[in-house]
């Protein structure tokens, strides 16, 4: 019998899968525990268009990404900071503070996870990649500075 999974199912599949498993463990297990549902026209066509508006939602995701890639991609940004004799900062510039910098710069929201940076302890100017989607990054740099 084949049956849409409604929830993960160790062992048969992820939720949202087309499965076939037998008749009797679907009637007596999978249907009353409310883990699946019978593969009938219905639920086909409901499956089809899930997958359908889940493809076009990463389409347009990954477009907008791109686009914000394009837009930020080899910038500069600038980002002032106190430091003492010799460039040494006090502290250090981290990731939520590139990230602020990008939203109120470039208007380009990034959570502060998804930016690959070193550790930046002096004055100078560095290299750092922004991760805005699966498979979609860009390197900027930072100006750090007074």
């Amino acid at each position: 019998m084949k049956v849409i999974l409604k929830q993960d199912v160790k062992g048969l599949g992820k939720k949202g899968q087309l499965v076939n498993t037998s008749d009797g463990y679907a009637r007596n297990f999978l249907f009353p525990k409310g883990f699946a549902a019978e593969a009938n026209a219905q639920a086909m066509s409901e499956l089809k268009n899930k997958e359908d508006a889940e493809r076009y939602r990463i389409k347009t995701e990954t477009a907008a990404a791109k686009a914000a890639a394009e837009r930020i991609g080899g910038k500069t940004i600038r980002i002032s900071a106190k430091a003492g004799q010799n460039g040494k900062l006090f502290g250090s510039v981290t990731a939520k503070e590139i990230a602020e910098t990008l939203q109120s710069t470039f208007d380009v929201s990034v959570d502060k996870r998804k930016i690959t940076v070193e550790e930046i302890k002096q004055y100078g100017t560095y290299e750092f990649e922004v991760k805005l989607y699966p498979g979609v990054s860009t390197q900027l740099y930072v100006l750090v500075g007074e």
